[in-house]
């Protein structure tokens, strides 16, 4: 199983007494790429936040480091299990998530392989699979010998809005130091995953609450794909956010926290069976 380690995004020290909501990054970043959009929702929620393999702080991969998407997903529904208390009931608790780019696609395995666990899922900036996959592969094999470093210039013209390097220094410069920060073989290994990840003939067994939302400038994952999920997703939503590229909750932290406190929201109604959807199990 992957190697991933959680850093708590809320403000209390104790976890358990409100809804759970898990954040997963995008490639090259870290938790910090959704930190602003978390303090604007940590009042209401419990936030964990996980870091890939090599990336923030989870611990450096080895060279022959290999693993799936889904093995992801696996590794996040553990981790979560050994930080947050379950209920008085004895079951599991379950989470709200929500995902950039390749923390995404984790969101969509999770709901596929452990769909009893979500309230609800958020896919930022993602799809059932990524355009140009095929090159995931190359990308590996340069970087696991040149280094992280050598995405730098590629990954400020993916990640950013026109104007937004410009604009916003200090945000910009955090994700770019955290990719050049994170481990070679890591990185490669989260972007062979990538390679191989393809979940579109099994994305129309996604019943949670689904939101896809995609940024006016992404040009990995632009709003014909998360409108393709929504319409293939049982209880699907797309919005397009304007100015933004690939990194929307670091791009517009403040408009990502209103789209993700209006879905909780939804999301807890209905598994509360509060809209007549007979669920009937109380969000926790």
């Amino acid at each position: 199983m992957p190697k991933i380690k959680a850093v708590r995004l809320s403000p209390r020290e104790q976890l358990g007494d409100k809804e759970l909501v898990v954040l997963g990054p995008s490639l090259g970043t870290s938790t910090v790429m959704w930190d602003d959009a978390a303090r604007l929702l940590g009042d209401d929620y419990d936030i964990l936040g996980w870091d890939l393999p090599g990336h923030g702080i989870s611990p450096a991969a080895d060279p022959d480091t290999e693993f799936s998407i889904g093995e992801l997903a696996d590794a996040v529904v553990a981790l979560v299990d050994s930080i947050v208390p379950a209920p008085g009931d004895g079951r599991p608790v379950r989470f709200h998530y929500a995902g950039d780019s390749v923390g995404g696609a984790t969101g969509a395995e999770l709901a596929l392989r452990h769909p009893d666990r979500l309230l609800s899922l958020a896919m930022f900036c993602s799809s059932a699979r990524f355009n140009g996959a095929e090159g995931y592969a190359e990308r590996a094999d340069q970087v696991a010998k040149q280094g992280t470093a050598v995405r730098l210039q590629a990954s400020a013209e993916i990640w950013f809005a026109p104007g937004f390097l410009g604009s916003h220094p200090t945000e910009s410069s955090r994700l770019l130091h955290t990719l050049r920060d994170a481990d070679r073989f890591g990185y490669a290994a989260v972007c062979r995953a990538i390679a191989a990840y393809d979940v579109r003939d099994r994305f129309g067994e996604i019943a949670v609450p689904f939101l896809a939302v995609a940024g006016e400038f992404d040009s990995v994952c632009p709003i014909a794909d998360a409108r393709w999920m929504a319409e293939h997703a049982q209880d699907g939503t797309a919005v397009e956010v304007p100015g933004v590229a690939h990194i929307a909750p670091t791009e517009d932290p403040a408009l990502v926290a209103d789209l993700l406190r209006k879905h909780f929201a939804a999301a807890a109604r209905t598994v509360s069976g509060v809209d007549g959807s007979g669920a009937g199990q109380e969000a926790r």
